[in-house]
């Protein structure tokens, strides 16, 4: 009887070491629970060709976080009664990237007050390498060691004990030439190692034993469990041949395909992460962030719970390489949040290539394959997820950190899509990266605000990045308004007018418009998508100019999904007349895309004022130096994309035809119920994000999202006739015209107005002004049908004449009152009838 066969009869559980153990003699021996603790799986390495898969790692294995996280914890309570609680507290503890980086985080966490700082494969740029040694196994060798903090790993005669930890102590060349290299010129008197298991040979043992001598420093060792592997003579040579033969006859085998099965949708969860604590130790993480973090997991525990589907049951929190600490707290907050009746598991992705062969007997059951998406530093190559596809996880919840948030993560072929097509739901939670603060500029970038805690919008559709001012009285009655605006003691940006809420009459008139209109604007959407698409790159950015473009921007975003499957990144961002863009939303978009991929998106065209301002807008700011000061201009294209383009002042587009835009009828209930931008000196610092306000109070006339999918609806009815119009599109010459502006000038001589900004064209800035402004007067292109109804309704609540003209370039304009004063209009607050 074999061995395999003997350990079924007695405890019926096949090891996962054994189909190893069979064809190479590869022998594991050791304390009971080592085969409990480790499996064994080969890899193409050309120094060791098995490897040691731990069961309660978190790595290669998905187990329940609170057990991966409690053997950590475990090894630190022994290192903390072995030092005392005093010498405890003093000391530092390092761990190994990128397997024993939680480890290590867990173990700091056992001591409780020692501070955790982890060897890191990722270079940041301008941080001071403190040290750096080899891990001769690896497939991955150089480890750096970039403290915020130069004095963390200090020595001398009165320097703290540095505790060590990686998963395994197999020959300990990695730690001792770790302590060699710091002892060098950080000395100490201890050392503390620590290891999952300790799998030394006799040899090793007492080469350890030597080298503490000569250092002339006290080493201590604490394992969880002990063995030894033996390596029959020539393991190496049949490992790498039994790789290759099991590789080839695994090729053409679609082992990350799912046939049948459509992919499931990729939702993003704002975890609303505590700006204060870091992502994880690559710096350093002390008591004070280990505090902060504690108090803030039950919350986003709540939030990961939230957004999974309500029959979820199995899930698997799945980490990102190096990141593997806030993962796997995120996923002890999710079982407590869960309780019983969820089964939720964690490993992390890797680097490390290992063969996957589906058999019990063997550690690596399947593997999916991506690229990488973080921009490392040793350049492009493939990254791996082990033991997820076939494990039956109702739900994934991807966490990765915001430096690797690229578009390679939501590409076809990136991690998300590979997720997605073995399991119903894949939720992605973004853990902003930390950066030493002497290098940040600003010190701390904000994230971007999501809904539902910022708009009624999914968390997906959009990020904000704007500040919240929700608490913050900023509006003014709009006769106010006018009169400082027009006098030039404020700007029109540092203040709101108040909500218009609409009357039964001009909802319903909303409803019909929409109604009419859906199947126009989704082709006008589609139209200005696919231009984007065909001229921009096959994963562009999108970045709305909010509020008007954000609609806008959510639709193009929700085509790009129908159409394609490309699942488009998409923020808003504040522009103000007169003052510019928000430079640092610039720089956040600069910190985490490639500025080149950048689309800015608008609602429509005017007479093209915001595009001239985001024009000299983006000017100033790449002569300035980009987000850096001096390191060079970013790249971001001032063009810009829009839904209509009445004033023929853009070249990309869905149409240049004026007609009604339902999402310019309404104010906030048509745009995730977010104010207008605010720029107040008093309100926003030089490295704020602008300002808004979200109007919970209005959720019950929010008709946000009423307004997408009556648009997304049409979209398979007008797909064919946006190929038409997109193949003419990108053949014609879509020079500006700037038709606009030359009307706008006409027009605000003729009138006597003498002021441009007080001239607003077409429908939508139309209905701006009757909104938000005092209004002198409409001119509407006579003959102009249906697309004005919704005008002539305000004109008339208002006291507003409509003047029918001839030879206009525009459905309508709207002219603000040029004399405005508070004197101007009667008690009810409507504008006079004449000049």
């Amino acid at each position: 009887m074999s061995g395999r066969a003997r350990r079924e009869e007695a405890v019926d559980v096949v090891w996962s070491g054994d189909w190893v153990a069979e064809r190479l003699g590869v022998a594991l021996e050791g304390e009971g629970e080592l085969h409990e603790l480790l499996g064994l799986a080969l890899r193409r390495n050309p120094k060791r060709a098995h490897l040691l898969v731990s069961n309660v790692l978190g790595k290669h294995v998905p187990q329940k976080p609170s057990v991966v996280y409690g053997a950590g914890y475990g090894l630190g309570e022994r290192v903390r009664a072995l030092l005392g609680a005093e010498e405890a507290r003093r000391a530092v503890v390092l761990g190994y990237a990128e397997t024993a980086t939680g480890l290590g985080h867990a173990v700091a966490d056992g001591l409780r007050d020692a501070p955790y700082l982890h060897s890191t494969r990722r270079p940041v740029a301008g941080v001071a390498q403190a040290g750096g040694f080899e891990e001769a196994h690896s497939h991955a060798t150089s480890h750096l060691l970039l403290p915020e903090d130069p004095e963390l790993l200090a020595g001398g005669a009165e320097a703290s004990t540095l505790v060590l930890v990686d998963d395994e102590f197999s020959t300990g060349n990695t730690v001792l030439n770790t302590i060699r290299a710091l002892h060098e010129t950080h000395p100490r008197e201890r050392y503390v190692i620590v290891a999952l298991v300790d799998m030394r040979s006799a040899g090793d043992r007492d080469r350890l034993t030597a080298f503490a001598a000569e250092i002339g420093a006290r080493v201590d060792l604490v394992t969880r469990s002990s063995g030894t592997v033996t390596l029959p003579e020539g393991v190496l040579e049949r490992g790498q041949t039994l790789v290759a033969d099991q590789e080839a006859e695994q090729a053409g085998r679609a082992d990350e395909a799912v046939a049948g099965v459509a992919p499931a949708a990729v939702t993003r969860v704002a975890l609303h992460w505590p700006a204060e604590v870091p992502d994880g130790g690559r710096h350093g993480f002390t008591p004070a962030h280990r505090a902060a973090l504690e108090a803030a997991l039950p919350g986003m525990a709540e939030r990961i719970a939230g957004a999974l589907d309500s029959d979820v049951r199995r899930v698997l929190v799945l980490g990102f390489e190096e990141l593997m600490y806030a993962p796997l707290r995120l996923g002890t907050a999710l079982e407590a949040a869960m309780g019983s009746g969820a089964e939720i598991r964690y490993s992390t992705t890797t680097r490390s290539p290992v063969l996957a062969v589906d058999d019990p007997g063997y550690a690596i059951r399947t593997r999916l394959v991506f690229p990488a998406h973080d921009d490392p530093a040793d350049g492009p190559g493939d990254r791996y997820a082990y033991n997820v596809a076939g494990a039956g996880f109702d739900a994934v919840v991807a966490v990765v950190d915001s430096t690797a948030d690229t578009p390679e993560l939501h590409a076809p072929d990136g991690l998300l899509a590979r997720l997605a097509a073995h399991t119903g739901q894949v939720l992605l939670a973004v853990v902003p990266s930390y950066t030493p603060t002497p290098l940040q500029e600003p010190a701390v970038l904000p994230e971007p605000l999501r809904g539902p805690d910022f708009s009624s919008y999914a968390p997906e559709d959009v990020g904000w990045l704007l500040q919240d001012l929700s608490d913050t009285e900023l509006e003014a009655p709009t006769e106010e308004r006018e009169e400082a605006i027009q006098s030039g003691g404020a700007h029109y940006a540092e203040s709101l007018p108040v909500e218009y809420q609409p009357s039964a009459e001009y909802q319903a008139l909303f409803a019909a418009a929409l109604d009419a209109s859906a199947a126009r604007i989704a082709r006008a959407v589609g139209t200005v998508t696919e231009t984007v698409l065909a001229e921009r790159g096959p994963r562009p950015v999108l970045v709305s100019l909010a509020r008007a473009g954000t609609p806008v921007g959510v639709l193009m975003r929700h085509w790009a999904r129908h159409r394609h499957g490309l699942d488009l990144p998409h923020y808003a961002i504040s522009i103000v007349r007169g003052r510019g863009i928000d430079a640092t939303a610039l720089r956040w978009l600069a910190a985490h895309h490639d500025p080149a991929d950048v689309v800015f998106v608008d609602g429509w065209t005017g007479k093209g004022a915001i595009t001239r301002e985001l024009a000299a807008a983006i000017e100033e700011f790449e002569a300035s130096g980009g987000p850096g000061g001096s390191a060079g201009p970013a790249g971001f294209d001032p063009e810009i994309a829009v839904l209509a383009d009445p004033g023929g002042c853009v070249r990309t587009y869905g149409t240049r035809e004026d007609f009604l835009i339902p999402s310019a009828c309404l104010n906030s209930t048509v745009s995730g119920l977010i104010s207008r931008t605010v720029l107040r000196a008093d309100l926003v610092g030089p490295d704020d994000f602008h300002g808004a306000k979200f109007y919970r109070e209005l959720a019950e006339a929010d008709v946000s999202g009423d307004f997408l999918a009556a648009v997304t609806a049409r979209f398979d009815e007008v797909a064919d006739q946006v190929d038409a119009e997109t193949k003419e599109l990108l053949a014609a010459d879509r020079a500006p015209t700037w038709e606009g502006w030359a009307a706008v000038e006409r027009i605000s001589e003729e009138y006597g107005i003498h002021d441009v900004n007080l001239v607003k064209p077409g429908v939508g800035e139309t209905t701006r002004v009757l909104l938000r402004r005092v209004p002198w007067k409409i001119l509407a292109k006579r003959g102009a049908g249906t697309d004005l109804t919704h005008i002539r309704l305000l004109a008339e609540q208002r006291g507003v004449p409509v003047e029918e003209v001839d030879d206009l370039p525009y459905s309508c304009v709207g002219l603000i009152h040029p004399r405005f004063t508070r004197g101007a209009t009667g008690a009810d607050g409507k504008a006079v009838q004449g000049a």
